[in-house]
């Protein structure tokens, strides 16, 4: 039975992983003029560009606090239900975040997948919030 604070949990780590990526992206702007001699010196160099740039380093930090949530979020929920909500919410987010930064859409297909993402997601809340005995909605226990 899944409870509203690990619906809200794996709600939280969607959005903490999906808006964080398209700012990971732009975060990593200019590392391709990080060029050094050898690979042991141009990958230091690279982490060092990385890590002492702050719109790399800051939403780095938010996606990894989404990653924590996540692992203590399936020691509590069912996998069936945590993997495919957080996996597909998070692209959601991805898509919304890019969009508003003045990325590519990706045009009516992806205003479709949305469409057909949240449904399957909605039929995946639905089936746990069901009881699985009596094939019933078993409300007070969701909400526990």
């Amino acid at each position: 039975m899944v409870t509203v604070v690990e619906l809200l949990s794996l709600l939280l780590v969607s959005v903490l992983w999906g808006c964080t990526n398209p700012l990971l992206k732009r975060g990593t702007e200019g590392i391709e003029n990080v060029t050094k001699t050898n690979r042991v010196s141009q990958l230091l160099a690279e982490v060092k560009f990385l890590f002492l740039n702050l719109k790399y380093l800051v939403p780095f930090l938010l996606n990894q606090s989404g990653s924590l949530v996540y692992y203590y979020t399936l020691s509590t929920t069912e996998l069936s239900l945590a993997v495919p909500v957080a996996n597909s919410l998070t692209f959601l987010c991805t898509l919304l975040t890019g969009k508003l930064l003045g990325e590519e859409f990706g045009g009516k297909q992806a205003v479709a997948g949305m469409f057909l993402t949240m449904a399957g997601i909605t039929l995946c809340v639905i089936s746990s919030v069901v009881d699985k005995d009596s094939g019933k909605l078993n409300m007070t226990q969701a909400v526990q």
